[in-house]
């Protein structure tokens, strides 16, 4: 009987924390309403000053004291000048060779590819700036999901390729299955040596449980109007004819999925690298799925000696519960995500 009241308090405090939170949502959202807010807004940041800064940062950090100062002096004399030029706009710019400017974007892909909402919102706002003698550098990191969804993902970065402007795609961990299908359309795709790559291939799977259903009396009852309007499906009796009639859709799928490849990657050899399988950085350059085996620090830092590098990211503000919703749509996809990159790989190192 202890044990009993002890489990109903802790049930009654969970409730009261429930509906407390769930009282606090509404209060949100109601007092959100009828007064209309931005959505969203740009944020941008200049590498080159991050760069330096970090450099200033190190530099100073090492230094003995009588030359720290004379550094700190300089350091400021230098950002003082800089601001009152940026200030005044009276740096001079020689028009024969125009600065190049280099614009970065990020782009994190869950099963959805939710961040495409961001990525076109960017893109948008580069293309309405980025000139041909201008790159557009993508961070890219997925391993892939739903194929109307990285379909439309790989439609954004076409846009920039439509325009004429320079796309590099930089894969530090992962570019697989739609996450590729994003990377292949770039003019080069640098990727870290170990960096897992490929997955050309369509997967597909369904429960069925029908034969439980059955076994409990139970009927599930479908109408449709059209004879493949649904071929597999979850309660229902799966037939031969709806298997083979699914097998064909995912091949028409992986048909496509080749075509798009192969429009982009002209050099390689689509029946090779189409077959499902992942290429770890060092591997995917030998096959040609990759241009050159670098990491995106590696290329941005060395592009900042001699180029305006900026960060481009669109912040889409949310309402509380959405926030909440989110939250737990993106746990749930990062834990199915992980799985699916260790299924891609099973061979780990410790």
């Amino acid at each position: 009987m202890e044990f009993i009241a002890d489990y109903g308090l802790f049930l009654a405090k969970i409730v009261t924390v429930l509906v407390a939170l769930g009282v606090a949502v509404a209060l949100v959202a109601a007092n959100s309403k009828g007064s209309p807010k931005e959505k969203g807004h740009l944020e941008i940041t200049s590498l080159n000053e991050k760069f330096q800064h970090m450099e200033d940062a190190v530099n100073e950090a090492i230094l003995v004291p009588q030359e720290k100062k004379s550094a700190v002096k300089q350091r400021k004399k230098r950002d003082k000048l800089a601001a009152k030029k940026s200030k005044k706009n009276d740096a001079v710019v020689d028009e024969t060779t125009p600065d190049k400017r280099v614009f970065v974007l990020n782009f994190h892909g869950d099963l959805r590819a939710s961040g495409v909402a961001a990525l076109r919102e960017e893109i948008t706002a580069v293309l309405a700036q980025a000139k041909a003698e201008d790159e557009i550098v993508v961070q890219l990191e997925s391993s892939g999901g739903m194929v109307h969804s990285y379909g439309l993902a790989a439609s954004q970065l076409d846009r920039i390729k439509k325009m004429g402007i320079p796309l590099t795609v930089c894969v530090d961990k992962v570019a697989a299955s739609g996450g590729y299908m994003m990377a292949c359309v770039a003019d080069q795709i640098l990727a870290a040596p170990f960096a897992i790559i490929g997955s050309i291939g369509v997967v597909a799977q369904i429960p069925n449980v029908h034969r439980l259903l059955k076994r409990h009396d139970i009927d599930v009852e479908m109408m449709t109007a059209g004879k493949y309007k649904r071929t597999l499906t979850v309660m229902g009796e799966n037939t031969d004819e709806a298997r083979d009639k699914f097998r064909e859709d995912l091949n028409d799928i992986h048909l496509l999925f080749k075509e798009y490849v192969s429009e982009r990657r002209q050099k390689v050899d689509i029946e090779q690298v189409a077959t499902g399988e992942t290429w770890y950085g060092t591997r995917a350059q030998q096959v040609g799925l990759i241009d050159d085996v670098k990491t995106s620090d590696e290329y941005l830092t060395t592009l900042a000696k001699d180029c305006k590098v900026f960060k481009i990211h669109y912040v889409q503000k949310k309402s509380l519960p959405e926030k909440l919703g989110i939250a737990a749509e993106e746990t749930s996809d990062r834990l199915i995500s992980r799985w699916i990159s260790r299924l891609l790989k099973p061979h780990h190192y410790s």
